[in-house]
């Protein structure tokens, strides 16, 4: 009898330290930093547990599961979204948000990750409802602010703060993407032929701007040579004449000079007709007079022939 009372005895002891262990376990709660946790005493809430060590009363509270007060990231599924010009487009969103509240995100909403998805579901397809295809795939961050603006609003009193909400991706149809291309193609051929056809037309007025400096140019150096050749003639005509008038030439040099000229005027292949001036009379009378009385005409006879069997330029 002995042996089975110290029998029941030492199982009574165990069970009283596997309930004082287990008081222990329940009692004794450490909430880690940027967790929150909810204490529900008799099922009606009780307090919000911030991270440390905390003492529960075993049975009586009870300790929901943790919150994670982090920021959090969900990218949701691509949705179909209609635009305004009837076009069905498939949109990809990002959705930053944290939890501010505990008590509100664990009473006031069931599943706050799926409301969310919803509620981004159904603001996207109001926002986009309302733009055509163009200004959807140009105006993201308009769409970004107005989410954010909507979501941030209607999840606040579900204790959950929508800092940032992102578009990843717009993807029209195949059509639509394959006009897009089409169209893109023509107009970076329209934008090239119109930089070609400038730069044709930079070219040609460089060109004919060149080609007139070119001809301004020439024409002026000849102006200039040609003022410089009939001053060098002007000059030496002058020495000539001043070296004539000094030398003080007589009659009879200046006629001598004078029928010396005369061949001249029948060199070139254009002379067919020259005219012999009248002052060619006076000329072969004052070389007659010098050669002592030689017959002008005979004289003149035989310059003429000079001149005659000159032979013709081809």
């Amino acid at each position: 009898m002995e042996n089975v009372g110290g029998t029941a005895l030492a199982i009574v002891l165990m069970v009283l330290i596997v309930f004082v262990i287990i008081v222990l376990v329940r009692s004794v709660r450490i909430i880690p930093q940027a967790r929150a946790g909810v204490v529900e005493r008799l099922g009606k809430y009780q307090r919000t547990l911030n991270p440390g060590l905390t003492i529960l009363i075993p049975f009586v509270d009870r300790l929901l599961p943790l919150l994670d007060l982090r920021e959090q990231v969900v990218s949701f599924p691509p949705q179909p979204v209609i635009t305004e010009d009837n076009l069905v487009v498939s949109i990809d969103t990002v959705v930053y948000f944290q939890v501010t509240d505990p008590r509100a995100a664990t009473y006031e909403i069931a599943n706050y990750i799926q409301a969310v998805e919803q509620l981004t579901t159904t603001t996207l397809r109001n926002v986009v409802g309302g733009l055509n295809l163009e200004e959807a795939l140009t105006s993201r961050d308009q769409i970004n602010g107005q989410l954010r603006g909507v979501l941030d609003e209607a999840t606040g009193r579900w204790g959950i703060r929508v800092s940032r909400v992102e578009l990843k991706a717009i993807d029209p149809p195949h059509s639509i993407q394959d006009s897009m291309e089409k169209q893109m193609r023509a107009e970076r051929d329209r934008r090239a032929a119109i930089l070609t056809a400038e730069g044709t037309k930079q070219s040609a007025i460089l060109t004919a701007e060149g080609q007139r400096q070119a001809a301004i140019l020439k024409a002026e150096g000849e102006a200039k040579a040609a003022i410089l050749r009939a001053d060098g003639e002007s000059q030496a005509i002058q020495k000539v004449f001043d070296a004539i008038h000094k030398g003080n030439p007589d009659q009879k040099l200046l006629a001598y000079q004078y029928l010396q000229t005369l061949p001249k005027l029948a060199e070139g292949s254009s002379n067919k007709l020259w005219i012999i001036p009248s002052e060619v009379g006076e000329a072969l009378k004052g070389i007659g007079n010098a050669l002592g009385g030689t017959a002008p005409e005979s004289v003149a006879g035989g310059l003429f022939d000079e001149v005659a069997a000159k032979p013709a330029e081809p």
